[in-house]
């Protein structure tokens, strides 16, 4: 069985994905600082904007002393606005108790403001914890629903958690060939959770016809983002059947053991909680 929903990780906010549209840009020190600045007092002057990202500066620690609590100070300032990309991170700052006392009911309270409002990462983040029961009542049809509402954004992650659900009759009727196309989706934009889970299907013959190379290719794929269940997936598939990998081999594969029966079908994908870039 697919389990889709995993363990909760430490949240990396978007200013790790990025802080383009800031002055981080502008090469020197004292352009930076001015920047800054002058970002500062749009904040100061109600700007949510200047305020989401004033907040993702304050978490990441770029430019200024890490301060979570400040981070969530912004973020609060943004998200009453009725921003929702700020609603969403504040929500996450809630469910991992970053600058704020952790609290699930009111991380699902930020997620479902901003996923009201169609943003597709809240929409995926409640989902999740609709599936685990965190601040709000476990209800797999009702994170199937999140989930879906997010997947038509193409959103990969909550692509894949709703193939999963499909192939794991979660709060939707188990359709082998509807949770391959969901798969697809989110494999084809490079998210290795999903690619390992469509190389299993293949090679279980799931929602698609059994075909030994085709789960080597998607094993492959997700082997080279490092995760380690494909890397020895593949490994075992190379060496317990006809087909050629040579061309699927992966780039890094660090501690792949070729185990003498091929891993579980666990299919342990892990989901995390979404969050987002700066906007401009």
């Amino acid at each position: 069985m697919i389990s889709h929903a995993g363990k909760w990780r430490n949240l990396a906010l978007a200013a790790a994905l990025g802080l383009s549209c800031f002055a981080f840009s502008v090469t020197g020190q004292d352009q930076a600082a001015e920047s800054l600045k002058a970002l500062r007092a749009r904040a100061d002057l109600g700007d949510a904007e200047a305020q989401f990202n004033l907040g993702l500066i304050y978490y990441k620690g770029q430019g200024v002393a890490q301060d979570y609590a400040e981070a969530a100070r912004w973020y609060r300032k943004a998200a009453d606005q009725g921003l929702a990309a700020a609603q969403n991170n504040i929500g996450t700052l809630y469910l991992n108790g970053h600058g704020v006392t952790q609290n699930y009911a009111e991380a699902a309270r930020w997620y479902r403001k901003a996923a009201d409002q169609g943003y597709a990462e809240a929409q995926y983040n409640l989902g999740l914890m609709s599936y685990n029961g965190q601040g709000v009542t476990q209800d797999y049809a009702e994170a199937a629903r999140w989930y879906r509402k997010a997947a038509d954004q193409d959103l990969a992650a909550a692509q894949n958690s709703l193939g999963s659900m499909y192939l794991n009759a979660q709060g939707v009727t188990r359709d082998y060939a509807e949770a391959a196309r969901w798969l697809r989706k989110a494999a084809d934009q490079g998210y290795a959770e999903a690619q390992y889970n469509l190389g299993l299907m293949y090679d279980d013959g799931q929602g698609v016809p059994q075909y030994y190379a085709e789960a080597a290719r998607w094993y492959g794929k997700a082997a080279d983002e490092g995760l380690t269940a494909a890397q020895n997936n593949l490994g075992t598939l190379c060496t317990s059947t006809a087909t050629d990998c040579r061309k699927t081999t992966p780039k890094r594969p660090a501690g792949c053991a070729r185990p003498p029966t091929r891993a579980s079908l666990k299919r342990n994908t892990t989901s995390v909680p979404c969050t987002t870039r700066a906007r401009v």
